[in-house]
């Protein structure tokens, strides 16, 4: 068993860019679940048109990154505006229902056959790097040292998806601390007491949907830059994976959705090089390989049972915020 191996990949997913991606859209989540009470199991659509609306733009019509940006941003405002209209009156359980499915119309809007030309159906698109590359100061070569050794383009991935975590975590924290968060928080723990101080609830949830729909398509653009756009990674279990990461380290907290994407895919990526090893070494024999990919996520399910359990507020969480998470 090479454990210098397991643990040297593992480490590597503490700054990948799919880190940060699931940190960032956490966040999002964070400003809709963790603040506002809003329950959007929608993630994954906001970040598959992200995804879609930068790919497309590029490829299709040829515009520059920070056209391209706009334009996904652009789109998914539209996105929640039509999520937001019907439901936002309504109980959270329906906003629940509405968002997930309206994640797997957008999922099988992409992959339908009719968009071909655009969207390259179930077979995605790709090529669409080269003016993101073409920003990078870093001068052609290998950098770092040990696991976090990479070229001039994966550094320069690292550090603007990094930064604009960095950047919307200090944007999130400063507006929860303005009048607006405080009406947000109070919104999440009785909205008829705000409307009754005159406060429009309803536009401020839309407010709340939007900007955190917008942080979801902005992680939707950092997940794509490593790797093609492909349908079938904006499923359903996305969105919960990114639920698993805010409850991990704090539904109403700034640093938990970080912390908790770090733990989360380091513990994935430890279990999954742990059980292939396992399987190549014997110690599994009643298992194939195609069962042992699949208990990684068991394993990880089980660890952060027991983080829930025992740290029921998450790592960066607060009692105060625990009644309402439950």
């Amino acid at each position: 068993m090479d454990w210098g191996a397991i643990f040297s990949n593992a480490a590597v997913e503490l700054i990948s860019p799919t880190t940060a991606a699931y940190a960032l859209a956490a966040l999002g989540l964070a400003i809709h679940f963790g603040y506002t009470g809003l329950l959007n199991f929608g993630q994954a659509g906001f970040m598959a048109i992200g995804a879609y609306g930068y790919a497309i733009s590029t490829l299709s019509f040829g515009f520059p990154v920070w056209a391209s940006v706009l334009v996904g941003i652009g789109a998914s405002v539209i996105f929640a505006l039509i999520l937001g209209i019907p439901t936002l009156r309504l109980r959270a359980d329906y906003l629940a229902i509405v968002t997930i499915a309206a994640a797997e119309i957008v999922r099988l809007l992409f992959t339908t056959n009719t968009f071909e030309p655009l969207t390259g159906s179930a077979n995605g698109l790709s090529g669409y790097k080269g003016g993101f590359a073409a920003l990078n100061p870093i001068p052609p070569g290998t950098y770092g040292f040990g696991p976090f050794e990479y070229n001039a383009y994966d550094w320069w991935l690292r550090i603007v998806a990094w930064s604009v975590v960095v950047l919307a975590c200090l944007f999130t924290w400063q507006i929860m601390r303005s009048p607006w968060g405080r009406v947000i928080k109070g919104i999440r723990e009785d909205e008829d007491a705000v409307r009754a101080l005159g406060k429009n609830v309803y536009f401020y949830k839309m407010q709340s949907l939007i900007l955190g729909g917008v942080f979801g398509t902005i992680a939707g653009m950092i997940f794509v830059l490593p790797r093609a756009v492909v349908p079938s990674n904006y499923q359903t279990s996305l969105t919960f994976f990114v639920y698993a990461i805010l409850l991990l380290g704090g539904a109403a907290t700034i640093l938990g959705p970080v912390i908790g994407s770090m733990v989360f895919w380091v513990l994935l990526s430890f279990f999954s090089g742990f059980i292939a090893r396992a399987v190549e070494a014997g110690w599994l024999p009643f298992m194939s390989s195609i069962q042992a990919g699949q208990l990684r996520f068991i394993l990880v399910g089980v660890a952060i049972m027991l983080i829930v359990i025992y740290r029921p507020q998450g790592i960066f969480g607060n009692k105060k915020e625990l009644a309402f998470v439950k």
